[in-house]
């Protein structure tokens, strides 16, 4: 996380507090007094065309939970957006790590105005069940010079065709608007973004860091698969360490900390920040840091049960099929994501013992109506959790005994010895489930999957590394 500084809060937000009744109210001028209570008394917001904004609890299809590390200041933040433009079956969900000084400010700040962007954005061709069209003034956005050019050719798909320029832009113009906003310090803080827009059978997922999607489907024998819809967008990848030297950045490990590769200003070793893409950071805009997020479309099925976005602090103690079947044994949809988050904190204390735990927020996007996934009950799951014979000493990190899981590192020494090897030399990212693929696309179509195993007996089982 960094240092502390003092630093001020937002003065501006976009849309519409609610009062303990749900009652709409109009949002007063000075953003940091609503601030000054913490977000737990403002559960539930109206945004534009009649949204319900969500920064915690849970509704019918949706779970959330956010829980604060040992680090300091929780800099994690969540929202969910239920009737997105207005529409019934309509959602947009989205989980943002802060890191750096002010980074719980970065992370606030983007949590309450990108949704705004898009949902003025401008409405899109929605195809329906028939596979018609109706368009709906679908407005006139030839901008597609996103990613530096190298954007890939839209599909035919109506809906992907409308809305990737539109999430391309609106995440641009986020990052200009947080460059200008004087009461948010993000030269050195900045924000992670993973987030999902649902519109009846279609999924568009825009990551921008180091957070994840993961979906739960199930395969040709109707057993749970958790196949990861994002690429962790680490500053080792091929693709990104060969941008950001380009640019005269520099990719390095830091002393005692081998596989964790992070970005550094060319002359100076500041402010070590480990993912390629952020929101903020303008101290590295220059140098290869950029905040044009990954874009991918698909066509939800009957097979698809749930997405689960979650911050590092999730996946830095537990796979992609842990997650998946820890969050299909809740007895409730509303426990989901808290006990996604409890036992993430009880394998961290384990794990890690002598580090301090990171944030941890989650967003459980439920895909049909309620029913039961699973026959293992909830309290297997809970023993599963207590269970760590396959952890040995040797599993501990050796960094563990520090708190070294920094996502920003002001002024401290990097090991010139550990510089960004060759592309062909270059270690796998740190990732439970993720293998290092030249083509990240090749890498989320291949979908990391990890088969859901069915158990027969009571026994319990290990949670897999």
């Amino acid at each position: 996380m960094g240092a502390c500084c003092s630093c001020q809060r937002v003065e501006r937000f976009d849309g519409f507090y609610a009062d303990n009744d749900h009652q709409v109210v109009p949002h007063k001028d000075n953003y940091a007094q609503h601030q000054a209570n913490d977000d737990d008394d403002l559960m539930v917001r109206r945004g534009e065309n009649g949204a319900r904004v969500r920064l915690q609890g849970s509704s019918r299809f949706v779970s959330t939970y956010i829980q604060q590390g040992k680090k300091g200041t929780n800099q994690d933040a969540l929202t969910v957006w239920e009737n997105f433009l207005g529409e019934k079956d309509s959602f947009f969900c989205g989980v943002f790590d802060g890191h750096g000084p002010s980074g719980h400010n970065v992370a606030r700040y983007v949590r309450d105005l990108l949704p705004s962007k898009l949902s003025s954005s401008g409405k899109v061709v929605v195809p329906n069940s028939t596979s018609t069209t109706r368009v709906v003034d679908a407005g006139d956005d030839n901008d597609d010079n996103h990613d530096n050019g190298t954007e890939a050719k839209l599909s035919q798909n109506p809906f992907e065709s409308s809305w990737k320029p539109r999430i391309l832009k609106s995440f641009l113009e986020m990052d200009e608007e947080l460059e200008g906003e004087t009461t948010v310090e993000s030269y050195c803080s900045g924000t992670t973004a993973v987030t999902v827009l649902k519109q009846k059978e279609h999924l568009m997922v825009a990551n921008l860091g180091d957070s994840r999607a993961v979906l739960c489907t199930r395969d040709d024998q109707d057993e749970l698969v958790a196949e990861q819809l994002t690429v962790d967008l680490k500053p080792n990848l091929p693709g990104e360490a060969e941008r950001i030297r380009s640019c005269q950045g520099r990719v390095m490990a830091m002393e005692g900390e081998s596989n964790v590769y992070r970005v550094w200003m060319p002359d100076e070793d500041t402010p070590g920040l480990a993912m390629a893409r952020a929101f903020g950071d303008f101290c590295l805009k220059d140098f290869g840091v950029i905040s044009t997020p990954e874009v991918t479309y698909r066509k939800i099925t009957d097979k698809d049960e749930f997405v689960v976005l979650a911050t590092d602090g999730v996946w830095d103690v537990l796979s992609n099929h842990d997650v998946v079947r820890i969050v299909a044994s809740a007895r409730k949809r509303a426990t989901a994501a808290r006990l996604l988050v409890d036992i993430a904190a009880r394998v961290w204390r384990y794990k890690y013992p002598r580090a301090k735990m990171d944030d941890c927020a989650v967003v459980c996007l439920f895909l049909k109506r309620p029913r039961p996934l699973l026959t293992k009950s909830l309290s297997e799951v809970t023993e599963l959790s207590l269970n760590y014979s396959a952890l040995g000493p040797e599993n501990i990190a050796p960094s563990a005994k520090s708190d070294d899981g920094l996502d920003t590192v002001l002024n401290l020494e990097v090991n010139k010895d550990k510089d960004m090897p060759a592309n062909d030399q270059i270690p796998p990212a740190p990732n439970n489930d993720e293998v290092l693929i030249d083509d990240p696309d090749s890498a989320r179509r291949g979908g990391a999957r990890i088969r859901s195993r069915r158990q027969n007996t009571r026994n319990v089982e290990t949670i897999e590394e």
